[in-house]
């Protein structure tokens, strides 16, 4: 089964809107009692992004989480001296490289692998990987991209799902997946291993399946808000359940635009476990768990 790492990244963001700046006082939620919880309900990994401007998870969670965690600990960071210097430091079992901008809300699509040639990528990548640190590059489906994340020595690669997670029809969706085919089959060939993420959720993940090669998933918002309704353990293992049951069938590449809702087609495709429906009502969320 292809694996789940869970970014709690959206945990330290709620604390950070009543806590920032604020000392003295316990701070909630705890990112890391959050990462207990992941763990618990049988995720295989936990993500976090240690951004420059520190403005969800900080220096203290991501020291605390290396103490604590039982999984693995996938670290993301731009390459910047000081926060580099750190992983270093700390030694994540995994670094995934990442673009930062100041004014983005999220990270907004994949690293320049192919014009980092003079840049410090390649030197970043030698350093961590010397210290131990699995190192992946989040990059977009672009096969110059994978050949150059190749040729500077990383080893794995995280592709950039977040267009997929965006196209509004069947036919964009497809052809998506098949631009994700072709990067992994071709990061594959060159011995580079395939992780993916990037604005996955309980509707799409399922498409995303039929990727070759696929090792790790990470996602995080969805499962950080779907737990407000359901409890954490309960939005993971829902999603672990997505994983199990595996790929749904790739849609034909054509251009036709959704239908405007009805009656019947309003809302979010549903799955089926065991016969019963996995949707986005909370009493649906249980299923997972129970098995009915």
């Amino acid at each position: 089964m292809i694996r789940l790492g869970v970014n709690i990244d959206h945990v330290a963001t709620l604390r950070q809107a009543r806590y920032q700046g604020v000392t003295g006082v316990v701070r909630e939620p705890d990112p890391v009692w959050a990462a207990n919880e992941v763990e618990l309900a049988g995720a295989h990994g936990i993500t976090v992004h240690l951004r420059e401007d520190r403005r969800h998870i900080d220096d203290l969670d991501v020291r605390l989480l290396r103490q604590t965690i039982r999984t693995r600990l996938n670290l993301e960071l731009a390459d910047t001296p000081a926060i580099v210097a750190f992983a270093e430091k700390i030694k994540p079992d995994e670094v995934c490289l990442v673009p930062e901008k100041r004014q983005e809300l999220t990270t907004e699509g994949g690293l320049d692998v192919v014009h980092a040639s003079h840049s410090t990528l390649p030197a970043t990548v030698a350093r961590l990987r010397r210290a131990g640190i699995a190192v992946s590059l989040f990059i977009d489906a672009d096969p110059n991209q994978v050949r150059a994340a190749a040729g500077i020595g990383a080893e794995f690669i995280e592709l950039h799902t977040g267009r997929y997670a965006n196209t509004q029809t069947d036919g964009d969706r497809a052809a998506e997946i098949k631009k994700l085919a072709a990067a992994a089959t071709l990061a594959h060939k060159l011995g580079l291993r395939v992780n993916a993420g990037h604005g996955l959720n309980y509707r799409n993940t399922a498409g995303i399946l039929a990727l070759p090669h696929l090792e790790t998933l990470n996602i995080g918002h969805s499962i950080i808000t779907r737990s407000l309704f359901v409890g954490l353990q309960q939005s993971v293992r829902d999603l672990l359940a997505i994983l199990t049951l595996g790929p749904e069938p790739i849609p034909p590449e054509s251009n036709h635009e959704p239908p405007e809702p009805t009656r019947t087609n309003r809302g979010p495709r549903l799955r089926t476990l065991g016969g019963r429906r996995l949707s986005q009502r909370s009493e649906a969320y249980s299923l997972a768990e129970s098995g009915t």
